[in-house]
Order: C-alpha cells, then sequence, then structure tokens
C-alpha cells in the first residue's frame, strides 16, 4: 500500500491507519494530509492509530510534525486509539508530542474536534 485513506467528513478529515507505518508512507501520509487540508479548508484531521501495535521514534515525530502543520493551516489534530504499549514506548523514547491532542476513540476525538477553538 502506497498511501493511506483521507476520508472527508464535512470539515474534518478521519484517518484511520490500518498498517504498520514505515518512514516512507509517514511521509507520504504527512504530504497527503497537508494537500487535502489545503484544498478542503478542513478544520479537524482525526487520526486512528488503534491498530498500530508499534511507533517508533521517527513515526512519533511525524505525528508530532502532522499535528503542527494542521495547527499552522488553521485545523486540529487528534490522535486516537493510542495502545498502551506505543503510549509507553512514547514516554521511554523521551517524545512529548506538544500540541498533539489525544483521546481514547473515535467518538471521543470527535466530539474533542466539535468543540470550539480554545475549549479544553
Amino acid at each position: 500500500m502506497d498511501r493511506i485513506p483521507i476520508l472527508q467528513m464535512g470539515d474534518l478529515l478521519l484517518v484511520t491507519i490500518q498498517v504498520d507505518m514505515h518512514d516512507q508512507l509517514a511521509l507520504t501520509l504527512q504530504d497527503d494530509l497537508t494537500d487535502k487540508i489545503q484544498r478542503t479548508s478542513a478544520r479537524g484531521v482525526l487520526i486512528d492509530i488503534s491498530a498500530l501495535d508499534i511507533v517508533d521514534s521517527f513515526i512519533g515525530r511525524m505525528i508530532s510534525t502532522i499535528s503542527a502543520l494542521a495547527r499552522i493551516m488553521d485545523a486540529t489534530t487528534v490522535v486516537v486509539g493510542m495502545q498502551p504499549a506505543v503510549a509507553i514506548t512514547l514516554v521511554e523514547l523521551g517524545l512529548d508530542l506538544r500540541g498533539v491532542r489525544t483521546a481514547l476513540n473515535v467518538e471521543r476525538g470527535m466530539k474533542l474536534l466539535q468543540l470550539p477553538a480554545g475549549d479544553p
């Protein structure tokens, strides 16, 4: 698979990562997402990583970069479905994912994206 599908739901984009991420796929996703945010004027991006068992430091940094790029383009990013082992790995690697909003599942993530800007 060379690309991860990006679904549009109104003014939100939904990305469900169902395959193990490798570096090139992460870079392609970053490019595809920024392009889609620009073309659709999306105000929110939900990234579901519940199928990922492993996230290395590069993928962790890419998630942070995607969130920062979206923020610059006036879109909020929420990462959902993080497995406990993935969270532990990110902490052990020293990645704080500053600015990345998280939620337990897709439903909670969608609720976060529906909040007006600035609300917790």
